[in-house]
This record gives structure tokens, C-alpha cells and sequence, in this order.
């Protein structure tokens, strides 16, 4: 008779679970890191633009001009804020969803280490089991001899 562990549809279920809010764990840290991207990105733009405009300063240049490229630099400002305050919200979530990967985990794990106990138990039982029916084998030889 094989192994049997009575728990063990809700172990599967348990490790779905678990998968599950691993997977969107990591779909998380992946848009943060494109979100740190942008912001790298963005900040290099800003400072990009910052010198260049250092640099019209020194020429004679019309004040639309001027206008133009101050007008673009906040914009990238903007934008910067906008995506530090969503990497805020994401670093939120993050931490949400770190909280509920970490449940599922320890719940899945605890059925996990039920059923090794169990296993351990069963093939113990059975070890003794096929021992008694040697030994049982050994003395019906040593009665017939």
C-alpha cells in the first residue's frame, strides 16, 4: 500500500497559493525596477538639459527659446515626481504583497513538513512491518531445520 497523505489536495492548493503571490511578488520588483529606470533615465534628461541650456546662456539666444527649454526641463521635473511617487505606492505594495508571499509560505510549509513527518512515520511502520515478516520467514526456516 503507497503513501497516502489526507491533506494532500489542500497542500496543492497551498503551494498554488504560494506560487501565485510569488509570482506577483516578482511582477512587482519588476516594475519598480523599470520605475527606477525611468527615473534614472528622467534625471539624466533633466541634467542634460540643465547643461545645454548653460550653454545657449552664453550665446545670444530669443527668450522663447529659452522659455522652450525651461518649459521642458519641468516637465522632466514633473515627471520625475510622478514617478518617484509611484515607485512609492509599488514599494507599498511591495511590502503587501512580501507580507502575503511570506503566509502563504509558512502555511505551505507547515503542511510540507506535516506530510514529510507523516511519510516518515509511514515508511517506519512498513520497515517494521517487512521485519516482523522476515523475522517470521527466519523462524519458520530455523523450526523446520
Amino acid at each position: 500500500m503507497a503513501f497516502r497523505f489526507p491533506l494532500a489536495t489542500v497542500l496543492r492548493f497551498r503551494e498554488s497559493v504560494e506560487k501565485r503571490e510569488e509570482l506577483t511578488l516578482k511582477k512587482l520588483l519588476l516594475e519598480m525596477a523599470s520605475v527606477r529606470r525611468q527615473i534614472e533615465e528622467t534625471a539624466h534628461s533633466i541634467a542634460a538639459a540643465q547643461k545645454a541650456r548653460n550653454e545657449t546662456m552664453r550665446q545670444a539666444l530669443p527668450a522663447l527659446h529659452l522659455q522652450e527649454m525651461m518649459h521642458d526641463e519641468a516637465v522632466a521635473a514633473d515627471r520625475k515626481k510622478a514617478l518617484l511617487a509611484t515607485l512609492e505606492a509599488l514599494d507599498q505594495r511591495r511590502i503587501a504583497q512580501t507580507n502575503q508571499y511570506q503566509a502563504a509560505h509558512r502555511d505551505r510549509q507547515m503542511l510540507s513538513e506535516m506530510a514529510a513527518r507523516q511519510r516518515d512515520i509511514y515508511e517506519q511502520v512498513r520497515a517494521r512491518a517487512e521485519q516482523r515478516v522476515l523475522d517470521d520467514i527466519f523462524a519458520a526456516r530455523a523450526q523446520r531445520s
